[in-house]
């Protein structure tokens, strides 16, 4: 995935097929051209129609995570031990109508400088251009989201009323499960009305430890 993905970014210069090809390790154009649409669902021929979604691996202290980026933005963060992330990974390609093929751009580079700098306590906001694909009211949630303060926790029925929509609790709910870019959009925040922590992709201790790193880092 890999070789494929610096191939088509050659193939974008005007470079020949052929060389390409070669270059990238390949010992026929059959075999560039057979691998690259098994990969790519298109033949190389058609690069210039392709819609990719660049994946890589971020380590973090709470386990390494996937994270996602298309030419947009990043469009995906989650850990890897997620149960539905297969489901995701499908749903996102379906919205974008695009291929996951392993590689990096500038907003994962950019991802993965401010998450080593969120796990050591010295950002509190995060800049990195989003990409995120969702129904109107999922989009009004996760701006919603973006607005709880680094430090503090909301609850659904706070995120209702700030929506206008105080009966939308579980609506709200469904959509912050519906989050696919963890702790930049910071679904950690929301617990409860009952003080208690719910539902979370990552799990539960992987959200009271996020709660608990923020509150520590906040205070000092």
């Amino acid at each position: 995935m890999y070789r494929i993905h610096q191939a088509y970014q050659e193939l974008k210069t005007d470079k020949k097929m052929m060389d390409t090809a070669f270059d990238n390790g390949y010992e026929s154009l059959s075999g560039f051209g057979y691998t690259y649409k098994k990969i790519v669902k298109k033949a190389p021929s058609n690069y210039l129609n392709e819609n990719l979604i660049l994946i890589n691996r971020l380590t973090t202290p709470i386990g390494p995570m996937f994270i996602c980026a298309t030419q947009q933005g990043i469009c995906l963060l989650e850990f890897v031990d997620r149960r539905m992330l297969e489901t995701e990974f499908k749903q996102l390609q379906n919205l974008l109508k695009g291929t996951i093929i392993f590689g990096e751009n500038n907003h994962i580079l950019q991802a993965r400088l401010e998450m080593d700098e969120y796990f050591q306590g010295k950002r509190t906001n995060f800049t990195v251009q989003l990409h995120t694909p969702g129904t109107h009211f999922q989009q009004a949630v996760w701006d919603c989201l973006r607005t709880i303060p680094y430090g503090e926790i909301s609850t659904y029925k706070q995120q209702a009323e700030t929506l206008n929509d105080p009966k939308a609790v579980r609506a709200v709910a469904s959509a912050n499960g519906f989050n696919r870019v963890a702790i930049i959009i910071p679904c950690h925040r929301v617990i409860g009305s009952n003080g208690q922590l719910t539902g979370y992709g990552g799990g539960l201790a992987r959200k009271q430890w996020l709660i608990n790193h923020e509150k520590n880092n906040y205070q000092s």
